[in-house]
Formats: structure tokens, C-alpha cells, sequence
């Protein structure tokens, strides 16, 4: 993918688009191209540009100054920029270049380093799930090749694995979980992260995995009797309907208990939910969730 809506530059660097206008007006690092309908579009060169300004702006570098320095000095200011959640958004911007440029070699090694310096742990907290936050909207909108999407999310699949097989927790809880991703959705990564974090707290796991049916998942529940039910929704095809899959879930499961996270509990308009089902909004509130199993 070489061609980014000034919308995408929004997402992805976290600078306001009306905050990008300005500086094309104002500065040469950024000259986007137009469609015939005269649309704004910005090459791959320019994303991957405008991620190390706008990280050198937001920790105390003036845009008049960071407009007469080099690429290379540009790049050696993000290393010495100081603190650990610079470095973090430093890191999580090399996960995005490398996943524009499809060097896989890279993005592994970028990710290979952190953990043996952190911990998958921290690896996923502060650096995959950050990454995966910043491209998502690209998912919900198709504005990011398939290829890039099944490469980076393999990645980072594999890494999720080796550290569930690792992990040995201290001392094991009664709580037993299952874990589900509904027919269609198929992004498999938060339920995985998830899979970690219970398992590394001591829970008990069922990890059905992406794509159920409900009939499926009503038969695991009727015959394993989890204390909860938990699914991780990122996007799934535009037909589905969420207010309906509330409601499915709620009859086909009227006992089970049932918690909802990921991106699309933000779209959900109703004010209230069915009583026993809670959405879990933020990885803080997911991690209070599993701080509270016994």
C-alpha cells in the first residue's frame, strides 16, 4: 500500500488533520498528490515522515526547527528522546514502518528485541497492543493491504503462542474462562492476549478460538459450565449486527456470565446491556476483571 487519505495520517500519527493541512502550507516535508476528483493522498515515504515529526513535536520539538533538519538527524533525535513511553512510541512507529515497507525481517526483529529486553508481557502492553490500536482503523475501513494485514498479524500471532506455552503461573485460581471470537470474526489477536493474561494469573482456559457458531459455543457452555465468557471483538464483516448478536447471546446463554471487549463495544448505542453481560472497555478495565478471579 503506497497511497494514505489524509485520514490515515490522522490515525495513524495521531496528528489532527486540520493540523496537517497547515503544516503542508507551511512546510516542505509533506506534498501530497491529488486524484482526478482531487482528493488528497500521501505516499508510504510521507506516513513513515510525518510519524518521526510528529513524535519529535509531541516531546518538545518545534515543527520551525524539525522542518530544516535531515532524515538523519531526525532519526538519531527519536533514539535520544528520553523516557520510556518516547521510546515506546518510537518502537510502535517501527512496527508501522516496517509493516508499510512489508519487511517482515525487520518487524520480527523489532519485536524479537523488545521482549527479550521486557518480557512478552510488557512486549504486548506497551508496544503490540499500542500498534495494533494505531492500524486498526485501517482494518474497520480497508484502508490497509491484505498482505500487510496477514503478515504483521501472523507475527505477532507466533510471539502470542510461544508465550502462552512458556508461561507458569505462581499459583492457579478456581475461575474457569472460555474464550470465543463469534462466527466471522477472525481477528484472533486480543482473545490470545487475553488467553496469556489468564493463564498467566493462574485461570483455567477454554479457548475455543475465531469463528464459532453458536450452537457450537451454547454446547461447550452447556457441558464445560465456565464461571464466565469472554469474547474479544475487533471488526467483522460489515452485516453483522451487533445489537442482534447482544441479543442471540443473551437468549441461547440467559445463565452464563458474559463479558465483551475490543473495538466495537464503542459502537454499541444502547444505554443499557441485558444483566449478564458487561463490556469491558480499556486494558485497564480487563485487567481489573482478572485481578478480581478467584
Amino acid at each position: 500500500m503506497d497511497k494514505f487519505t489524509i485520514k490515515d495520517l490522522e490515525n495513524l500519527s495521531g496528528i489532527k488533520a486540520h493540523t496537517i493541512r497547515i503544516w503542508e502550507q507551511r512546510y516542505s516535508f509533506l506534498k501530497p498528490q491529488r486524484t482526478t476528483t482531487n482528493i488528497r493522498y500521501y505516499s508510504s515515504e510521507e506516513l513513515k515522515m510525518l510519524l518521526t515529526i510528529s513524535l519529535l513535536n509531541k516531546y518538545g520539538y518545534k515543527i520551525s526547527h524539525i522542518d530544516r533538519m535531515s532524515k538523519e538527524d531526525l532519526r538519531a533525535k527519536t533514539l535520544t528522546l528520553p523516557g520510556n513511553e518516547a521510546q515506546q512510541e518510537r518502537i510502535v512507529n517501527d512496527l508501522i514502518r516496517s509493516m508499510v515497507d512489508l519487511d517482515m525481517n525487520e518487524f520480527e526483529q523489532v519485536l524479537d528485541q523488545y521482549i527479550a529486553l521486557r518480557g512478552i508481557e510488557k512486549a504486548i502492553t506497551q508496544i503490540i497492543f499500542p500498534f495494533l490500536e494505531r492500524i486498526g482503523i485501517l482494518w474497520l475501513t480497508d484502508h490497509i493491504n491484505p498482505a500487510q494485514e496477514h503478515l504483521t498479524t501472523n507475527i505477532i500471532r507466533q510471539k502470542l503462542i510461544v508465550g502462552i506455552d512458556k508461561v507458569q503461573p505462581a499459583f492457579a485460581l478456581n475461575s474457569q474462562v472460555l474464550l470465543f471470537l463469534p462466527e466471522n470474526e477472525h481477528h484472533e489477536l486480543g482473545l490470545l492476549f487475553m488467553q496469556y493474561l489468564l493463564k498467566s494469573r493462574g485461570a483455567k482456559v477454554i479457548y475455543l478460538g475465531a469463528n464459532v457458531p453458536m450452537k457450537d459455543l451454547q454446547l461447550v457452555v452447556n457441558l464445560k459450565k465456565p464461571d464466565y465468557v469472554y469474547t474479544h471483538l475487533t471488526t467483522v464483516i460489515r452485516e453483522f449486527n451487533f445489537d442482534k448478536f447482544i441479543s442471540v447471546i443473551k437468549t441461547q446463554l440467559p445463565t452464563s456470565r458474559i463479558f465483551i471487549s475490543g473495538l466495537l463495544t464503542q459502537s454499541f448505542t444502547k444505554k443499557t446491556l441485558p444483566s449478564n453481560i458487561r463490556f469491558l472497555k480499556s486494558l485497564a478495565e480487563v485487567q481489573e476483571f482478572i485481578s478480581g478471579l478467584k
